[in-house]
């Protein structure tokens, strides 16, 4: 089952500059009253501007930069282009402009963002500082992103995710695996973000950080019972294992090829196909032992090492020698 988060992420600005300021070392010029000020997802979907940049009246960034060049080409302007140029920049409701290398911010630009509400900020970094910074941070932030139903997990360096019905066995395997020296992510509610067109960055809701629902058990802190080592904050989603239980009076049915390949396939995530195999739920299967074997196979088919290929590749040549 997905969860899908809206997809109206949004950050205010008292936001970004609280997160941002001791990396960036951001001082609050003028606008103050405008920290309400928001950025939405769907307002950097399918636009020209881009999140952060060097001033632009043309394709306005999201966030205004203002370095040495900038200022510079603003004083070379007539009273009435810079006023105009002001105000064109100011209409077009950044969510911050930030002045970069400590530069004295000029009484007019201050005015104008005290006057409108628009968010003004200092930093003694360089303008290429902040850019790298602000983009990186609000891409992240405005990603999209969803939740799953299942457990994240680490498992010999790649990320995880069990899948299945609800009393599938997805905690108590989870459990056994930390036991064994995996680290959970997430328990029931991963979230996941695509950070790039080719990852899926997976992370746990803060409220359920470290924690492992157990039947009969109830509610475990993992970190408390087995150390730091066994958990991990976030980790890029590499594989799912979907746990099956067979449907009553059901005769699974296979055919040669799966039984050489086993039970393969994806799973679609926001923009990306993820492998999946589908491990049946029967008395007497080691469900831990599987999973691990799943992730070592995985690793060794991004290593291009395919058991099944080089066994079919084998019995051709068999049968050819045994024609010949």
């Amino acid at each position: 089952t997905l969860r899908f988060v809206p997809m109206n992420a949004s950050i205010r600005a008292r936001d970004l500059f609280d997160q941002q300021q001791e990396r960036l070392g951001l001082s609050w010029i003028a606008g103050e009253r405008g920290e309400h000020r928001v950025l939405e997802a769907v307002d950097t979907v399918a636009r020209r501007p881009s999140l952060a940049g060097y001033l632009n009246i043309i394709y306005p960034n999201k966030v205004q930069i203002l370095g040495t060049e900038e200022l510079a080409w603003l004083d070379a302007l007539d009273a009435g282009q810079r006023t105009e140029t002001i105000e064109k920049i100011i209409r077009f409701r950044p969510l911050a402009m930030v002045i970069s290398k400590g530069q004295p911010c000029p009484d007019d630009l201050r005015s104008a963002a005290e006057a409108s509400d628009t968010p003004l900020w200092g930093s003694p970094r360089r303008g290429h500082e902040l850019f790298n910074h602000l983009q990186y941070h609000l891409a992240r932030k405005l990603a999209p992103r969803l939740t799953v139903h299942g457990v994240f997990m680490e498992i010999y360096s790649i990320g995880v995710l069990i899948t299945g019905e609800s009393g599938a066995g997805k905690s108590e395997l989870a459990l056994e695996l930390v036991t064994r020296g995996h680290r959970l992510v997430a328990d029931d509610v991963p979230e996941f973000t695509q950070i790039a067109p080719d990852v899926l960055d997976g992370a746990c809701p803060d409220l359920l950080q470290d924690l492992l629902e157990v039947r009969g058990l109830g509610i475990l802190n993992v970190r408390n019972m087995f150390g730091d080592t066994a958990v991990k904050r976030n980790k890029y989603l590499r594989l799912i294992v979907h746990l099956a239980r067979p449907q009553p009076q059901q005769t699974p049915q296979t055919d040669g090829y799966e039984r050489l390949i086993g039970d393969l396939g994806s799973r679609r995530l926001l923009d990306l196909d993820v492998p999946m195999i589908t491990l049946p739920v029967m008395a007497g299967r080691n469900l831990a032992v599987l999973t691990e074997a799943a992730a070592r196979a995985h690793i060794l088919r991004i290593k291009g090492v395919d058991p099944a290929a080089a066994f079919m590749a084998r019995h051709s040549h068999f049968l050819e020698r045994a024609a010949s």
